[in-house]
């Protein structure tokens, strides 16, 4: 199925420096949200306690702050709707270790008299875990950055590893600009999001890559432009086509998936615009910027062919004895 018949190449590359100039002020002002007003760390990363609390009617919430506050050890709590007016999730630091008794019973015993509710999941992290999960969920995207970086370099060549590594810093760090911004609250659940980020936008990278070194081997073009406008608008079809049907399951999630896998589907419905986007917009300009040379990767590549067909033909003569 083709929703763009190619016809003749669409002239991509000539919005390349404006593209590449909305990208850098994006990823600027996503990283001054980043360092000015910074994550919003959930009990995963920052350890503490969540309590996620159903009344039958609409949660009486200032009622329950005022519950709360006759306790040391649950004064200062954070209440919040958890997708429903009936349905709220308090947070506070207390840790495990603080707590002698049921965190659940504990709550049901002071919120008595606030109403008909269940106590329906208590999450307790202590702080060291919390920094350890923090450094460990870090240390992933690093990893992968860097496995991606090596895979793409031995794939196709060192240029187009670069490019890829900086389309995909600039979908992460939109990504986390969008997080920051809307203060939506980071857990291993968002973590798994951009590292399925990376992987949506280096699969649509690296198909718009291949498609053009083939373009390079196969086009009697000698402009690294025109062989990247055709190159991409042969993959436009598909890659409007996936982008459109995974855009589309997200934001059925994000809409209908509930409170729970919001944080979830928010990430990721980011990650597909912004991937999308920058497999087009980032990647392959930045391949240009990179200074490409085609003719000498087409001599490289006639010098490989050579040597593999010599080699092929030292082996055939060493099978038959002639060597």
């Amino acid at each position: 199925m083709e929703i763009f018949k190619y016809r003749s190449p669409r002239n991509f590359m000539e919005y390349s420096k404006k593209s590449l100039s909305i990208s850098l002020v994006l990823v600027v002002i996503s990283l001054t949200l980043l360092f000015t007003k910074g994550l919003n760390l959930g009990v995963d990363f920052a350890g503490g306690t969540l309590v996620q609390v159903q009344y039958k009617a609409d949660a009486p919430i200032d009622q329950m702050r005022d519950k709360l506050k006759t306790s040391p050890t649950f004064n200062g709590s954070s209440i919040t709707e958890f997708g429903s007016p009936n349905e709220v999730i308090i947070r506070f630091k207390t840790s495990s270790k603080d707590i002698q008794n049921d965190v659940g019973d504990e709550i049901r015993s002071i919120l008595q008299g606030t109403g008909d509710f269940e106590i329906r999941r208590v999450d307790i992290v202590g702080p060291k875990v919390g920094s350890e999960l923090k450094e460990k969920g870090l240390m992933s995207l690093l990893l992968a950055i860097i496995g991606i970086l090596i895979y793409v370099s031995f794939r196709f060549e060192y240029r187009f590893a670069i490019a890829s590594i900086v389309a995909l810093v600039h979908d992460i760090s939109i990504a986390i600009g969008m997080i920051s911004l809307f203060a939506i609250e980071v857990n291993l659940d968002v973590l798994a999001a951009l590292l399925t980020i990376l992987g949506y936008s280096l699969n649509d990278t690296i198909i718009v890559f291949d498609r053009i070194r083939e373009g390079i081997i196969t086009s009697k073009k000698s402009n690294l432009s025109d062989v990247v406008d055709e190159s991409v608008t042969k993959t436009l079809s598909r890659t409007t086509l996936t982008s459109l049907t995974t855009f589309f399951v997200v934001l059925t999630l994000f809409m209908f998936g509930g409170e729970i896998i919001h944080a979830f589907a928010f990430t990721l419905l980011v990650g597909v615009v912004v991937g999308t986007y920058s497999s087009i917009f980032v990647a392959s300009p930045t391949l240009i910027y990179l200074g490409f040379n085609i003719r000498n990767y087409r001599e490289n590549l006639a010098e490989k062919a050579k040597r593999e067909i010599e080699k092929d033909r030292m082996r055939a003569q060493f099978e038959q004895g002639t060597v």
